[in-house]
């Protein structure tokens, strides 16, 4: 009798920077102050963590992090620093380095999509276990919010140009230059400015963030 064969575990690494005033969503002031600009990036790191820890199927999941890991609590998450300058080189070495650590596949997701859930996160999990070579999940802004591969290939993501209206078009089209497979995932709302942090707080009302949202007024003092 055949075996099925033996999936790999794909680990969930989370790209994020540690919330502190004036080095994290400062797009978001004005109309927020620069320590809640950087509270409600903490809320949203929480929410995106939890959802990570609640993911069916990803092995343990690591924090990819720009900062001091002690401002930023991360129970059940090995921490890792970034390296890179610019965010393509920063995303590329955050995959080579998971890899590198754990082997099988590696989806990376940013901080800034607090509405993920594990039963969101399970999809392209699921995906990348059964041998799909790369997913992507392509952001509301232009940008994108995920991104997983089987392996790591610096050539599908430095140079890519980031933080631009094109940035998950862009990814795309290097994607499938280099020949992979890719499976799009839902197009989610980054929190990236007020009008953003509002939808994303609107649509999801139990989280962290959303909560958080409710009961800040922006400009206010602490």
């Amino acid at each position: 009798m055949s075996r099925d064969p033996v999936r790999p575990v794909v680990t969930i690494a989370v790209l994020a920077k540690a919330p502190v005033p004036g080095k994290v969503k400062t797009r978001l002031c004005p109309p927020y102050t620069l320590e809640q600009a950087a509270a409600l990036a903490a809320a949203a790191l929480e929410d995106t963590l939890a959802a990570v820890l609640q993911t069916p199927g990803a092995g343990p999941p690591v924090l990819v992090l720009d900062g001091d890991a002690d401002t930023c609590p991360a129970a059940g998450f090995a921490v890792r620093p970034q390296r890179g300058t610019g965010l393509d080189e920063r995303i590329s070495n955050a995959v080579t380095d998971v890899h590198r650590e754990r082997g099988g596949p590696v989806l990376l997701v940013g901080m800034d999509t607090p509405q993920l859930t594990g039963t969101v996160l399970a999809g392209p999990v699921a995906l990348l276990a059964a041998g799909t070579q790369s997913v992507l999940g392509p952001a509301a802004d232009g940008g994108y919010w995920a991104i997983g591969l089987q392996r790591p290939d610096p050539s599908v993501v430095v140079g890519v140009p980031m933080s631009t209206a094109t940035t998950g078009a862009r990814q795309l089209e290097r994607l499938r230059a280099a020949g992979l497979s890719v499976e799009l995932l839902p197009v989610l709302v980054d929190v990236d400015d007020a009008a953003s942090a509002r939808a994303v707080a609107e649509a999801a009302p139990t989280t962290r963030f959303a909560r958080l949202y409710g009961r800040i007024a922006p400009g206010a003092a602490a």
